[in-house]
């Protein structure tokens, strides 16, 4: 009968704080905390693998923020082609259906076409676009990142930049 009291009471007691959890942590919308929670989606996948954790660019998610702006003008996607030294991944959805998670998460989901070997040959399809945002969420010698969202009122568009930029031919991504 004791054995029953104490799970009852563990049991409320999860509940009191699962409810309580949200007043103390905030809401959660598709947009709060959007920087914190794009490097904890980086990082969650890098850390499955023991690869090193990004830390947030303040300067990187600036150049970001500027050509996702540029791109819902656009409402496209294109790789900025200027000579810079950062990597760079695009996202492009409905306007508020995604969450930051599930952004990087698409990009994530690309590790079922990923093969370990030298780069660019590192897709089970052939077609290196099927693991790019992939590999250079992953790549070992990228320390940070900086991430911006635009919304053109039909779409969002996320851009996430990179440094050390990843996917170098005749590199081993991680």
């Amino acid at each position: 009968m004791a054995r029953r009291g104490t799970r009852a009471r563990r049991l409320a007691a999860a509940v009191s704080l699962a409810v309580a959890s949200s007043f103390l942590v905030g809401s959660v919308g598709l947009s709060t905390n959007m920087d914190s929670r794009l490097l904890a989606a980086h990082n969650r996948e890098r850390s499955a693998l023991g690869i090193a954790p990004l830390a947030w660019d303040t300067d990187l998610a600036a150049n970001a923020e500027e050509w996702a702006g540029h791109l819902a003008e656009l409402n496209d996607l294109e790789h900025f082609t200027d000579d810079v030294d950062e990597g760079e991944n695009l996202w492009l959805g409905p306007r508020r259906d995604f969450s930051p998670e599930a952004m990087v998460g698409l990009w994530v989901e690309e590790k079922k076409n990923f093969v370990p070997g030298v780069f660019p040959d590192n897709s089970r399809t052939g077609v290196l676009d099927d693991v790019g945002h992939y590999t250079q969420l992953m790549w070992r010698d990228t320390r940070r990142v900086g991430c911006a969202v635009s919304d053109n009122g039909e779409h969002e568009i996320l851009v996430c930049r990179y440094a050390r930029a990843g996917n170098v031919i005749g590199e081993v991504p991680f």
